[in-house]
């Protein structure tokens, strides 16, 4: 606190009158208390406060900390002990009961005026500046309820602007920069959305209708008013309308421009055969899979989902096929390099894996589906495990074909097929000459340039001789 540095020339010698005039001027509330606490005089600023806070004169004789409410007469006594120990104590509000019913917030400061018997508390009303802050509190409040208002409106429109099925894009007047696009726009001009907001306007559509379209924004630019024309995208030159309004969003004006593309309208069989279409994709009992170029998952009906143990679309939606398919890394990429080379896979053997590790014997067939620049590729997988054997064939027995064998690529280590084809080509060999000899066991053996012992334990091995001891004196050796 600052005090004046020369009173006695800038007051002179002021008498108890005067100052008592001057301390009740200066506050609202002014008490004098002695050393206990007890009220030895009272002045009041305001009649009004007079007679809420001491209308009947209760408050000479009392104790001070009487007057106030129970939760704030601790600070009573910190008042009066700051001003023995610094001549004048902090600011402190202090709550007084009143008739009506509401407490009366007092802010008050003790000065020891120089007598151990004697302190002057002054007051200051704050109900004038709580009556501000709860206005600035409401206010507030009042704010916050309108700005979560509108950023619920916000959400809606956002959530309609998102979902509408109409091209809706945004752009600056000024610099005609696209600032917002739905995605019926992105799919429109077939861009994504970093490309497309980083472009002008009238560069997405053929350079003849140019000066129609900076004609039409400065037009509504101008008059305020609505205005449409149509105009050919610069991609595929085809036509849409374009509907142009104009407002103002945080002193930049926006136009927002509607586009409404003329596709060819399909008669009511084309409808019903792709309806039709579209329903057996998803009910088909083989699994079908629509992807892009490099196997990453488009679209996967519900038959496909059971095989890889899925239980929504979006689990498969934007994985790669090779996650499930075959060997990782293998059997899709002999799949894809087919189908940039013939445009069509049938009947390819492989093996499908599911998320919890179940495999299953499947045949995919494969096309590339090709619509303009880009292509996408379409799958079907058929379980065929109902096909295989039950018992599963033990090491040493032979396949019976050499389809069995192919099949057996991708499922059996290279050593072993190399082994079983080399079976495969003895046997089919002896049984040829066998055929060439009409059975005659020798003349088989030396064409072979075996001996006959060494036949005879081959063909009991591929099963070929119904006896295995013996046959040498059953032959004949002519």
């Amino acid at each position: 606190m600052q005090i004046f540095k020369s009173p006695t020339e800038s007051l002179g010698d002021l008498g108890a009158q005067s100052v008592a005039g001057l301390i009740a001027a200066a506050t609202d509330v002014a008490v004098v208390v002695d050393g206990q606490g007890v009220i030895r005089d009272v002045a009041f600023n305001k009649d009004e406060l007079s007679l809420e806070l001491d209308g009947h004169g209760r408050w000479l004789g009392a104790s001070f900390a009487e007057t106030v409410t129970p939760d704030t007469r601790a600070k009573v006594g910190e008042l009066l002990r700051d001003a023995v120990a610094k001549k004048s104590s902090g600011w402190r509000q202090l709550n007084h009961p009143s008739p009506a019913g509401q407490d009366i917030p007092v802010s008050y400061s003790a000065i020891n005026i120089g007598r151990d018997d004697r302190f002057v508390v002054v007051g200051r009303d704050l109900r004038q500046l709580q009556a501000m802050q709860q206005r600035l509190i409401a206010a507030q409040q009042s704010m916050e309820r309108d700005y979560i208002r509108l950023r619920h409106a916000e959400t809606r429109y956002r959530l309609l602007f998102q979902v509408s099925s109409e091209a809706v894009i945004m752009i600056d007047a000024q610099s005609q920069a696209i600032i917002d696009a739905n995605p019926a726009a992105l799919a429109l001009f077939d861009e994504s959305a970093p490309q497309l907001l980083r472009s002008t306007f009238a560069s997405h559509f053929d350079a003849v209708d140019t000066a129609a379209i900076q004609n039409l924004l400065a037009e509504v630019r101008a008059t305020g008013r609505d205005n449409s024309v149509r105009a050919h995208l610069a991609r595929d030159r085809r036509e849409c309308g374009l509907a142009v309004s104009l407002f103002r969003q945080e002193r930049a004006s926006l136009f927002m421009i509607r586009l409404s593309s003329r596709q060819p309208l399909l008669d009511a069989v084309a409808l019903k055969a792709t309806a039709l279409l579209l329903r057996y994709f998803e009910v088909a009992p083989d699994g079908m899979v629509i992807t892009q170029h490099d196997g990453q998952v488009i679209k996967a009906n519900q038959s496909f989902l059971e095989m890889a143990q899925l239980t929504h679309e979006e689990q498969a939606r934007g994985g790669n096929l090779d996650r499930w398919l075959g060997r990782t890394g293998a059997d899709l990429g002999v799949v894809l390099a087919s189908l940039r080379q013939s445009g069509s896979v049938k009947l390819f053997a492989t093996l499908l894996r599911g998320a919890y590790g179940a495999t299953a014997e499947v045949e995919l067939s494969a096309i590339a589906l090709s619509d303009g620049d880009r292509q996408d590729l379409g799958f079907a997988i058929r379980n065929v495990e109902k096909r295989l054997s039950a018992v599963t064939p033990s090491a040493r027995e032979l396949p019976r074909s050499v389809a069995q064998l192919t099949e057996m690529i991708g499922r059996v280590p290279l050593r072993d097929l190399v082994r079983e084809t080399t079976d495969v080509i003895e046997k089919l060999s002896i049984e040829a000459v066998l055929e060439l000899t009409g059975g005659n066991r020798a003349s088989a053996a030396d064409m072979l340039g075996l001996s006959r012992q060494s036949l005879y334990v081959k063909l009991r091995r591929f099963g070929l001789a119904e006896h295995a001891v013996g046959e040498e004196d059953n032959d004949n050796d002519e």
